[in-house]
């Protein structure tokens, strides 16, 4: 095999934060820079006895994967499933058609239950209902208790295809289970979705952070 010498001059690898080392445009020489499959933080909340949590600016063409991260989200009411919805008008209105597909695994503290399958009530067939995030089951509201996972959406900007999106999370059931979600689909529209709003099935959101990331 034969090697390729670089020319000492065409290196440029200042170090800088945030960067990598990659191959320049001409692919002769080595620099920094950003590499693809960073992620890039946007906007971070932290719900407090919050009826819903609404992100409704940086979704837009700069990215096309956005990425949301739900950190110990807990409920202000027991057994309640945590959920969310997508806008075209920038979050004046939630309710952009869904259909999806879920299922999950589940095991109790105790050993004495087990669970794999589809899940009926948590997927979506052409509805502008909200979609659930925590697969349809109940997060309970005791101090140690939350749901816990993400969610990513591609190309929402787009005005061709119809927006996929793929979640994946665990939750403290109320009933000490935890339950291991996933779940995928897609907004059923050409329009652009630039707002996205989370909340509970019902009551508050007591606490928990959602953090929204760009990938490049």
């Amino acid at each position: 095999m034969a090697l390729s010498k670089v020319d000492f001059n065409s290196i440029n690898v200042t170090p800088a934060a945030s960067k990598a080392i990659k191959f320049n445009s001409s692919n002769n020489g080595l620099e920094t820079g950003d590499v693809g499959g960073s992620l890039v933080l946007i906007s971070t909340q932290t719900a407090s006895s919050s009826s819903t949590i609404d992100f409704t600016s940086g979704i837009d063409s700069t990215y096309k994967e956005y990425i949301f991260k739900f950190i110990n989200i807990h409920p202000q009411t027991n057994d309640k499933i945590f959920e969310f919805q997508g806008s075209t008008n920038g979050g004046s209105s939630y309710g952009v058609t869904i259909t999806s597909t879920a299922f999950n695994a589940a095991h109790n503290e105790s050993g004495s239950f087990t669970e794999f399958q589809y899940n009926t009530y948590a997927d979506l067939a052409q509805s502008t209902s909200y979609q659930s995030v925590g697969i349809g089951r109940g997060v309970g509201n005791e101090s140690n208790e939350s749901f816990c996972g993400e969610l990513q959406i591609f190309n929402p900007s787009s005005t061709t295809f119809v927006k996929h999106f793929i979640i994946r999370g665990n939750e403290h059931n109320h009933n000490e289970i935890t339950v291991d979600g996933f779940a995928a689909g897609y907004f059923n529209t050409t329009s652009a979705i630039n707002a996205i709003q989370f909340k509970f099935n019902s009551g508050n959101i007591d606490a928990g952070t959602i953090k929204m990331y760009g990938v490049t």
